[in-house]
């Protein structure tokens, strides 16, 4: 008999750019203020690449970090799955880059496209390659620069975006109950138009310099209309991990969601049972940094000890695509 092997996650890591922008900042150069920005999305601060920085080089720290948290090297990897909308270059991709850069010789090496989604889809490729035993050693990542894809006029978009990227560690186990108990993605092309990048255009980017029309569109968002769909995308997603996992939302001891809008996650908590205390929220310091806000999340609620071995943690996010999907994992 033939036991498939699960997954399992035995490292984390962060990078994320120095710069800090604050609201006050942005008040500055937008018809905006803090006490806007804060009540419609929670954020304070986020943080911005300089000019020069590539997004390469946050999931280089990123990598290094989980790498040495899990005990393993770049050469033993099997595979790199990176989440991103917002690579420095369509091609290579910004998993080839990462290789490059980390020596990972013998691992294949992709881009997952799903926006904010984007680590959970990687997370669940991933997985799929462990238990298909194409892999036993993964890294897998939520890596964003979006100022790339920032129109900084539009005071609805520019206050919410940032940059960053986390990293885990994904091996394969053979048993215990520790890694990946259930997992769920799902998407609604149809839902597209809420929220998207359209043709590429010539802009500036957050210093006023130029950006090459090859390298750069806006996001667009209808932001009313994406937090009904998010609300109900992400409470779907929490319902369906719950429910392969064959347990409730009382069980849970600690929601990880998409860091996008504190009212989103307030919702989402509410509906899955969980109170906020049991919910990690850093959108306040980081702003929405799409497929990179999971893992960042991951990686400092590991730092803080507020997750800790035997916990059952519920992974949630929604993103333009539309794409939502969840994940539940014994850590």
């Amino acid at each position: 008999m033939i036991t498939r092997p699960f997954a399992r996650i035995t490292g984390v890591g962060m990078g994320v750019p120095a710069r800090v922008v604050t609201n006050h900042d942005l008040e500055q150069v937008l018809d905006t203020s803090d006490e806007w920005i804060r009540e419609r999305s929670g954020i304070a601060e986020r943080r911005w690449a300089q000019p020069g920085e590539p997004l390469v080089g946050f999931c280089e720290v990123a990598s290094r970090q989980a790498l040495a948290q899990a005990g393993a090297t770049a050469g033993e990897l099997d595979a790199i799955v990176v989440g991103t909308v917002s690579g420095d270059r369509p091609m290579p991709s910004t998993a080839c880059q990462l290789q490059a850069v980390l020596g990972a010789g013998r691992a294949a090496a992709f881009d997952v496209s799903a926006a904010c989604s984007g680590f959970l889809y990687a997370l669940t490729v991933a997985e799929g390659l462990i238990a298909s035993g194409q892999a036993r050693k993964a890294l897998v990542l939520g890596a964003e620069k979006l100022t790339n894809v920032t129109d900084f006029g539009d005071r609805t978009t520019a206050v919410l975006f940032a940059d960053g990227a986390g990293a885990v560690v994904l091996e394969a186990t053979d048993g215990g109950d520790r890694g990946i108990l259930s997992s769920f993605i799902r998407s609604d092309g149809a839902l597209g138009h809420l929220l998207y990048i359209p043709g590429r255009l010539p802009a500036t980017d957050a210093q006023g310099a130029p950006i090459p029309a090859s390298h750069c569109g806006f996001i667009r968002m209808a932001g009313r209309e994406v937090f009904k769909s998010a609300v109900l995308t992400m409470a779907e997603a929490c319902d369906e991990a719950l429910r392969r996992a064959g347990v409730g939302g009382d069980a849970i001891d600690l929601l990880v969601p998409h860091q996008a809008n504190i009212r989103i996650i307030e919702s989402t908590a509410k509906h899955a049972g969980i109170p906020m205390s049991k919910v990690f929220v850093n959108v306040d310091r980081y702003g929405n940094t799409s497929a990179a806000s999971i893992p960042l999340a991951l990686a400092e609620a590991v730092a803080q000890g507020r997750l800790v071995p035997g916990m059952r943690v519920l992974l949630v996010a929604f993103g333009g695509g539309f794409t939502w999907g969840s994940a539940l994992l014994r850590w």
